[in-house]
């Protein structure tokens, strides 16, 4: 019977459990999502949700109260700031956990938990942005044939143009090349004498 179990101790003593919970929700809201094990998300969730209800009242006392289960100013300065802002105006929830299958190692169940508004493609914004941001896909065939088209007309151009160019012009621009190297090296020796 489990009459009464509302906290899964997950094997630790109070003061590991503690700490762990403080640490995991710290890198929740740093990196706005983690993965971890199933039943460790699940108590995530029991710990943070209350904080972040808290984190909406902007006050001294609230920012104590917050403190003294993450202990660690700088995770609260970040709920407080940017995500308080983001989730001020949802009742609750501010969670999401996917499942991602079992561990390898100890076939454990793996999961992802994130805030749920920081998160763009599940966000109606998110989509509308990821939407705008994919390029319409073009079929490759299309795309040769365009390029086909588009190389013929200047394919064409050069060729009028050496028909009309008598060959006495081209041997100059062969002799013009041939200086090229020769300046490569006058080059060299200027940067070597420098």
């Amino acid at each position: 019977m489990r009459h009464g179990k509302t906290v899964n101790h997950l094997g630790r003593t109070s003061a590991h459990r503690k700490a762990l919970m403080a640490n995991m929700a710290c890198s929740l809201i740093e990196h706005k999502r983690i993965n971890t094990t199933l039943a460790k998300a699940r108590e995530l969730r029991k710990f943070i949700e209350p904080l972040i209800t808290k984190s909406k009242k902007d006050e001294t006392h609230s920012r104590r109260m917050v403190f003294s289960y993450l202990r660690s100013k700088e995770a609260v300065k970040e709920l407080f700031g940017e995500v308080a802002a983001k989730v001020g105006d949802r009742p609750g929830g501010y969670t999401r956990i996917i499942k991602l299958g079992n561990r390898l190692g100890d076939a454990a169940e793996m999961c992802m938990i994130e805030l749920v508004d920081f998160n763009t493609l599940y966000t109606a914004n998110g989509k509308t942005e990821a939407a705008a941001a994919k390029k319409p896909r073009t079929r490759r065939a299309g795309k040769k044939k365009a390029d086909a088209a588009v190389e013929a007309p200047q394919a064409e151009e050069q060729a009028a143009q050496v028909q009309e160019a008598p060959a006495a012009e081209e041997k100059p621009a062969k002799k013009a090349a041939a200086k090229k190297p020769a300046a490569k090296k006058e080059e060299k020796q200027d940067s070597e004498e420098k």
